[in-house]
Formats: structure tokens, C-alpha cells, sequence
């Protein structure tokens, strides 16, 4: 038996149990064995958290803070992160069972975007107007929306807490996450960099919990101002009906179900990449993962080839090795949901081509195999319900109208891989894909400069870039009154 490794929460710069004493353990994926405990927060707890949080942005040292010094703080954050992501990056692959090798490199690029948001502190400026009447002068301040719940996910979390807590610290908010039970403990980790980096208690408060009560307590609690939340669509729409509790200002990144369009002019070898990348990169655990993948009719045949020979080549193993190219998946919940659809969809007419079983060569923990579908229909299941797994159904297309309706035909909208050499067709096609993301002859790629977010289903709000800083401030028009006379009589009409 493994020893399990007890977490604490980290509320008002203290590490915290939960009020009523109660846990949750974290299994390891990779072996099934539970390995970590954390507490369970209930609704006290995330009370505590909230008003630390608004004591700290109202009360606080960090109420008096220069822009310019939470910058500092910041970036003292990232360079503690990148200087410890070696042993951030094997709690996250114990926890999650992602790829050591891309735990690593991810929180290393985590520190890039803590420190874009750290640049930009004291970058946000006001404006003055030309108003239209005399002697008065107008402008505008931004100034902190007030305490921030942030819910994040298991997947790429530090990257996915980065673009929320960035902004909101360089614009003056404090916040309170959400881990996910599924794999908190990285996040946890980041709490404690966060005191190392001399960022006053309470400004970030991390706690642990479900969804319900935590989550629930978390997004209707009334000293809330801000809701960022990364997840699914069902549990969005109960983020959206608790906000109306606190009319927080909500965003979503809700993932997705993307269409990549491989046509005949493409580089073969660039389409084969990227749909490798867009599927089996993170085991498919990814939001923006391609997993509908459209080829046209005469290169479809050698294009689905070359991907289920390279696919069936894939080392799949311990995610702490090296050489491992692909680990499992996060939970037994996904293993088993996948199974049952991949079988539904076979079912249904979706031909197997290569895949669909649990590997034998790794009978413990919870993974699967990089599993290709052929389908001659979008209606099976594999086609439209996001998996978050390494499953891709495959489809025919015949010219550009026939993969611009293809491709926009789902609820979701978050991202698209077009592989063509024809610039003009790439831009065309471009232009009439209902998705915030669209990459060309490339595949997930990102930056703390470019803004994420999607359509449709896949949520509202972007994060990243400088748009997203905006989001976290409020406008204050200021009007003074520069006349050397009184001012006027109210009743008076002029």
C-alpha cells in the first residue's frame, strides 16, 4: 500500500482543514491506487475563503498596492513557478497522469503567462472625453471588479488558473479557486509559491471541494463579482442560474468538439501532425482537441493511413517515463464513458479502425488505446459528444462548401485546424468557421498574447491576451466641474 499524502486548503494565508473535518482522496491514474487526501470544503469554508479575499482587496496591504508592485509580485510568482516546475510538474502527472515531459514544459510556459499579465499591471489605462458640455472635464478609471471565483479543471489546470489569476491580481481582485476533486493537489502546490512570492493572505485562497456544496456556495456567494469558469456546458448552466444570486459577471470555456479539414493541397505530413496532435496529444484530454477529422475524397485513403500506422506505433505507458508518448486517462469515469460510446457508435455503422480497447500491456490504471472511427455519418455518437479522450471519427468531404457545413454542423464552436497550401481557400474557409479559434497548417498552439475562447456552446468571455485584462476591471466615469461659478440652479432649464 502507498502512503497517502495528506493537503491542506489555503485560506486567508493559512493552511486550512475543512470545517467539518471531512476528505477526499485523489487516485493515481496511471496505477488506480489512491495516493493524496485533501479536505472537502462545505459551506463555512468557502465563506472563509470569500471573505478573506474581499478583506484583502478592500481592507489589505493589497488594497494600497502600486499597479506596479503587483506586477512585481507577480513576476516573482512566475519566476518561482518556472524554478520549481520540475517538482510541480511530477505532483501534476501523479495526480492527473499527464505526461511528465508535458507537465514539465507546460508549467515552465505557465510562468510566461503569469508574467504577460505581470507586464501589462500597470499597462491598463483611463481615457478623458471630449464632452459635450463646457466647463466640465471628463474621464474614465478602471478599477478592480471585486472577488473573483475561479472553478478550473483537472486538465492543463496551472495554465488554466494562470489566465485567471493573472488578470486578476495585475488588475487589483482577489480570488478564490476551485480545484478540481479530480486532481487539486498542483494547485495547492501554487498556493504555497504564492505566499513564498510575498502576495498578501487572502488575496489568493484556494480550496477543495465538490461541486455541490462547494462549487454551488462558491459562484452564488453575494461578495462575489466574478465567475470564470472552465468546464462542461451542463455545469455552466448552473453556473449561470447561481450567478443570479450575486449578478457576478461570468465567463465560460466550455470546450468543445473541433473540426479539423485536411484538403487535397495539403502538406501531408503537417495534416498527419496536426491530427495527431489534436488527438492524441494529452492522451485527447484537451478542449480544443480535433477530434472530428474531415479529409477530402481523394487524399482521405492515404491521409487516415498514415494516421492509424503512427497511431498504432504510439508508446503508451508509465507517464514518469520518459520515452512514454502517451499515459492514461484521468479517471475511471472517462474510461468507462468512452467505452460505452465507442461500442454505441459501432453499433451504429462507425467503422473501427484501429484502437478501441483498453491496452494489454497496461492492466492497471485507467487507460485506452489511440482509437480512430470512420464514420459515414455525423448522427453517431462519437461524432457528436466530447469525449475528452484519445478518440477521433474520421469523414469524407467532397469540395470546400461540403466541409464548411460539415464542419460547422455541431453545438459546439471552439477551435478548427484547416490544412491547405492555398492560402486564399485557408482564409476563405476561415472566414465561415463558427469557431473563436482556427488554426492553419498548425495545431494547439498558444500564447498569453492570443485571446482562447469559443462559440456556440463552448462558452462566452475570452481569456489571454489584453481583452481578458479588461474583463476584470469595472469602468468609473469621473466628471469635474472646472467653472470658477457655482453650479447652476437645478430648475432652471437652459
Amino acid at each position: 500500500m502507498n502512503e497517502i499524502v495528506n493537503y491542506s486548503m489555503f485560506i486567508d494565508g493559512r493552511w486550512t482543514e475543512a470545517a467539518d473535518g471531512k476528505r477526499l482522496g485523489s487516485v493515481n491514474p496511471a496505477t488506480g491506487e489512491d495516493w493524496a487526501s485533501f479536505p472537502e470544503a462545505g459551506i463555512r469554508d468557502v465563506d472563509a475563503a470569500v471573505r478573506a479575499a474581499h478583506k484583502a482587496m478592500t481592507e489589505g496591504p493589497w488594497s494600497r498596492m502600486t499597479a506596479s508592485e503587483r506586477g512585481k509580485r507577480l513576476r516573482r510568482l512566475a519566476d518561482l513557478l518556472a524554478a520549481q516546475a520540475d517538482d510541480v510538474a511530477k505532483l501534476e502527472t501523479t495526480d492527473t497522469g499527464k505526461l511528465i515531459r508535458e507537465t514539465r514544459s507546460q508549467t515552465r510556459y505557465t510562468a510566461e503567462y503569469l508574467n504577460y499579465f505581470a507586464g501589462a499591471a500597470d499597462k491598463l489605462e483611463g481615457a478623458t472625453l471630449p464632452i459635450d458640455k463646457p466647463d466640465l472635464f471628463v474621464m474614465t478609471i478602471r478599477e478592480p471588479i471585486g472577488v473573483v471565483a475561479a472553478i478550473v479543471p483537472w486538465n492543463s489546470q496551472l495554465m488554466l488558473t494562470a489566465v485567471k489569476l493573472g488578470p486578476a491580481l495585475a488588475t487589483g481582485n482577489a480570488i478564490v479557486i476551485k480545484a478540481s476533486e479530480h486532481g487539486p493537489v498542483p494547485l495547492l502546490e501554487l498556493a504555497r509559491l504564492c505566499a513564498e512570492a510575498d502576495i498578501p493572505p487572502g488575496v489568493v485562497n484556494v480550496v477543495t471541494g465538490l461541486g455541490d456544496p462547494c462549487g454551488k456556495a462558491l459562484t452564488t456567494h453575494p461578495l462575489v463579482a466574478r465567475i470564470a469558469f472552465t468546464g462542461g456546458p451542463s455545469t455552466a448552466r448552473h453556473i449561470i442560474r447561481n450567478s443570479a444570486e450575486n449578478f457576478g459577471v461570468v465567463t465560460l470555456e466550455l470546450g468543445g468538439k473541433s473540426p479539423i479539414l485536411v484538403f487535397d493541397d495539403a502538406d501531408l505530413d503537417s495534416a498527419v501532425n496536426g491530427i495527431l496532435a489534436g488527438n492524441f496529444g494529452a492522451t485527447g484530454q484537451s478542449c480544443v482537441a480535433g477530434t472530428r477529422v474531415f479529409i477530402q475524397a481523394s487524399v482521405y485513403d492515404e491521409v487516415l493511413g498514415r494516421v492509424a500506422e503512427r497511431a498504432k506505433r504510439i508508446r503508451i505507458g508509465n507517464p514518469m517515463e520518459e520515452q512514454t508518448e502517451m499515459g492514461p486517462l484521468a479517471t475511471k469515469g472517462q474510461r468507462d464513458n468512452i467505452e460505452r460510446v465507442v461500442a454505441a457508435s459501432l453499433k451504429e455503422g462507425a467503422s473501427l479502425v484501429t484502437g478501441g480497447s483498453r491496452p494489454a500491456a497496461q492492466p492497471k490504471g485507467w487507460y485506452f488505446e489511440p482509437t480512430i472511427l470512420a464514420c459515414e455519418t455525423a448522427a453517431v455518437p462519437v461524432a457528436r459528444q466530447e469525449l475528452f479522450g484519445p478518440v477521433l471519427s474520421a469523414f469524407r468531404f467532397k469540395d470546400e462548401a461540403d466541409a464548411i457545413a460539415a464542419a460547422n454542423d455541431t453545438e459546439f464552436g471552439l477551435a478548427a485546424g484547416i490544412f491547405s497550401r492555398d492560402g486564399g481557400r485557408a482564409l476563405r474557409v476561415m472566414r465561415q468557421l463558427r469557431t473563436g479559434i482556427v488554426w492553419i497548417n498548425s495545431y494547439r498552439a498558444s500564447s498569453p498574447i492570443a485571446p482562447f475562447g469559443g462559440y456556440k456552446s463552448s462558452g462566452t468571455g475570452r481569456e489571454a491576451g489584453r481583452e481578458s485584462l479588461l474583463d476584470y476591471t469595472r469602468t468609473k466615469t469621473v466628471w469635474i466641474d472646472t467653472s470658477t461659478k457655482p453650479m447652476g440652479d437645478p430648475f432652471i432649464m437652459r
